[in-house]
């Protein structure tokens, strides 16, 4: 028996539907690549990693991380943007790739909001105030006020124009009252530490991991971390929020897959993501570098991406922070 067009569309249809629940119910059937849009050995990659591996164990196919750095995180996260929308390859985002480089950046190669379906909100790491010992301040408002008195001689070091590091100094400045403070932008955090510990700039935006050593060996002095809560490896010292009510600066890392991922692969990615950082051994891992474990559904990564936004893109206007 031949069918006619119009039958054979139905009953393609018809077994479409009865695929389609099976396929999702199904998903992974095969390895799903992880893209973190930088490069290996950063605090993203890290964190990448560590989950990418819990992950695996929870889906039952391996979670392959690859790094694609590149342009602030743009590469990385334009491919995963433009990639299947199928749920086999997802993001690594920052608060770099999904805040401050859309307001940053004359050009994207992407739109943040829908270009992505949001999986999880991972962890958010803070970041931390350093002076070089010799300076004569051991609070935010002493320092603060140091720098009113004689604003020519203080300066602060970041990892580079437009970084998180650059724009916490830049809503430093505006919330302190401190427009002249000038900024002096290294090739990372590495080179900016090198300075700071040598009294070349006195003090530092940083990432609270990198500083962290500097910190407990006396070669810097730590004034306040960046986060509404203080963190667990330094309960003494104060948040910026503390002198600066309403201060706050931090690093986030959240998932992200394509827009248009079917929403069974995104519930499947979710849960183990999720799984995956309260895990107690990756816990007390992400721990060790001041990462806190936050956990979110894909909604409440949607909306957080969009207060940050609306955060940041004054702040970045603020600072005159452009790259073509």
């Amino acid at each position: 028996m031949r069918l006619s067009g119009t039958a054979f569309a139905t009953a393609f249809a018809a077994l479409a539907a009865l695929v389609a629940p099976a396929a999702a119910q199904d998903f992974p059937a095969r390895p799903i690549t992880l893209v973190i849009p930088f490069a290996a050995g950063g605090s993203t990659d890290l964190v990448g990693r560590l989950v990418a591996q819990k992950m695996s164990e929870g889906l039952g196919q391996q979670v392959i991380v690859e790094n694609r750095g590149g342009a602030g995180g743009n590469l990385g996260a334009a491919h995963v943007a433009k990639a299947e929308p199928d749920g086999y390859t997802i993001l690594m985002a920052t608060v770099a790739t999904h805040a401050l480089n859309p307001a940053v950046y004359t050009k994207m190669p992407y739109d943040a909001e829908k270009d992505f379906a949001p999986i999880s909100l991972l962890v958010t790491v803070p970041n931390v105030l350093t002076v070089h010992p010799s300076v004569p301040a051991n609070t935010v408002q002493e320092l603060i006020d140091l720098i009113k008195k004689d604003p020519d001689k203080y300066s602060y070091a970041s990892s580079g124009n437009g970084t998180p590091l650059h724009l916490s100094g830049e809503l430093f400045k505006t919330m302190a009252g401190v427009p002249e403070l000038v900024h002096v932008p290294y090739k990372g955090s590495g080179p900016a530490l090198i300075d700071v510990i040598a009294g070349q700039v006195p003090m530092q935006f940083d990432n609270l991991p990198s500083s962290t050593e500097h910190i407990k060996s006396g070669k810097l002095k730590g004034l306040a971390v960046t986060s509404p809560e203080r963190a667990p490896a330094f309960p003494d010292m104060p948040t910026m929020g503390e002198t600066l009510p309403g201060y706050e600066t931090y690093t986030w890392n959240a998932l992200f897959a394509p827009a248009g991922t079917p929403p069974e692969a995104i519930k499947r990615l979710n849960e183990e993501a999720n799984k995956a950082i309260n895990d107690p051994a990756v816990k007390a891992k992400l721990a060790e570098f001041s990462a806190t474990v936050v956990g979110s559904t894909p909604e409440e990564l949607g909306a957080h991406v969009k207060s940050e936004l609306a955060k940041w893109a004054p702040i970045v206007k603020a600072s005159g922070a452009k790259i073509d």
